[in-house]
Order: C-alpha cells, then sequence, then structure tokens
C-alpha cells in the first residue's frame, strides 16, 4: 500500500494510452510539483503512437521525484506483462500491443526492462480521504485485488463501493468527468487515445476536489 504524500495537494492524470506530447503538456501546465503529488491512474501505454516515451516520461518522474510521483497500475500495463511472462498474450497484441512493440522496436528501448518497472507499480493508493485505482473497488467484488478477473481493480466496469473516502478511477472512458455520488467516486478517463482530452483532478490535502483540467489530445499522438 502507498501512503505517500499525506501533507501534499493531489494531482490525478486519468488513461495516457502512449498519448506523450499531450500527457508532458498536461504536466508542463498545470502540474506544481512544489506543491501537489502526481498520480497516475495507470495505463500508459498501447493505442497511441508513443508508448516508449510516455513510459520513460514516468519512470523518469518516479526517479527524480521519489515519494511525490505514484503510477498505479492499469489493465493495458498488467496484460502487457503477463504477455512477457507467459508469451504469447493475444488479447494484448490484438488491444495495442503490437502496435507497442513495433514503437519499442523503433524507439530503440528495452522493453523488457520497461515491463520489469511497470510489474512493480501498485494496484492502488490511498490515504484517509483518497483511493486511488484503475478500475476501482466493485461494490459487490468477491477478490477485488485479482488482476486477472473481470470484476476486480484492473477491469471492473460495474457499480463501485462506497469506501467511506472518494475513489478516482479511470479505465471507462467517459465524454466528460463523471462524479458518481452513491460511491464517492470520480471517473476521469476522457478518451486522449480517441481524439478527445486528458483530464487532471486537483484536489485538496483534506480530500475535496478544487478543480479539473483538460489537455485536447495533441495530434502527433493519435492516427486520426
Amino acid at each position: 500500500m502507498e501512503r505517500q504524500g499525506e501533507d501534499m495537494e493531489y494531482f490525478i492524470v486519468g488513461d495516457v494510452h502512449g498519448c506523450y506530447f499531450t500527457f508532458r503538456q498536461m504536466l508542463d501546465r498545470y502540474w506544481n510539483p512544489g506543491k501537489e503529488f502526481l498520480i497516475l491512474i495507470g495505463d500508459l501505454v498501447d493505442r497511441g503512437n508513443h508508448a516508449p516515451e510516455t513510459v520513460e516520461l514516468a519512470r523518469s518522474l518516479t526517479e527524480t521525484l521519489p515519494g511525490q510521483v505514484v503510477i498505479v497500475k492499469g489493465n493495458h500495463d498488467f496484460e502487457m506483462t503477463e504477455h512477457f511472462r507467459s508469451p504469447p498474450n493475444y488479447n494484448w497484441l490484438r488491444q495495442g500491443g503490437t502496435g507497442t512493440i513495433g514503437q519499442y522496436a523503433a524507439a530503440g528501448r528495452d522493453i523488457e526492462q520497461d515491463v520489469a518497472w511497470i510489474r512493480r507499480l501498485p494496484l492502488f493508493w490511498e490515504n484517509d480521504v483518497l483511493f486511488v485505482s484503475h478500475a476501482g473497488i466493485a461494490k459487490h467484488a468477491q477478490d477485488p485485488f485479482n488482476e486477472g478477473t473481470a470484476e476486480g481493480i484492473l477491469w471492473n466496469r460495474s457499480q463501485l463501493k462506497n469506501l467511506g473516502k472518494m475513489q478516482v478511477v479511470g479505465h471507462t472512458p467517459q465524454e466528460k468527468p463523471g462524479f458518481d455520488p452513491q460511491s464517492n467516486a470520480w471517473y476521469i478517463d476522457t478518451g486522449a487515445v480517441y481524439g478527445r482530452y486528458l483530464t487532471g483532478l486537483k484536489v485538496s490535502a483534506g480530500g475535496e476536489v478544487k478543480e479539473l483540467v483538460h489537455i485536447e489530445t495533441d495530434e502527433r499522438d493519435i492516427d486520426r
């Protein structure tokens, strides 16, 4: 369990999916490293045009600002690691993995080193007021932390459980960020990789939403 950033405000960024230039613009324009703990909600890879560069930037952030940045694992990240654990993972290859492998080959970046790093990413981050994960804790999940089940924390698309603190999730693309009062949950994947925009959620140290910010998808990140 990750519990850093207790005394800072929070900046939570939705699914990047290889949209490196969009991601860079989000950080450059809206992130204040001096006072905000950065949380990425997973799915760094697949479908966008720049998975290697996205992972390289994410890794560098965790290495240069330890204790101030956390990245939780997404289902695409998990599927990538499964492909290299027991190849081939045809589901991953069909869902963007083939393109990701090609991007790594073109970039000359060691994909297996990044896979080893991705494998170690946590499934969630929480403190007393926030619980951040890729797909959330489902209301009726029997084993929510199982990485491979449809109702698990990487894959869930059903109603979320009210945890007594605010959940923030991605995974399921929305036309705009949405809040569900029943589960006290924010959904912030706004389909950057589908040509919409990347969303960031700013949250106070006490767990109150301060601001939603957006970056429209950079045309270099996707093939329209």
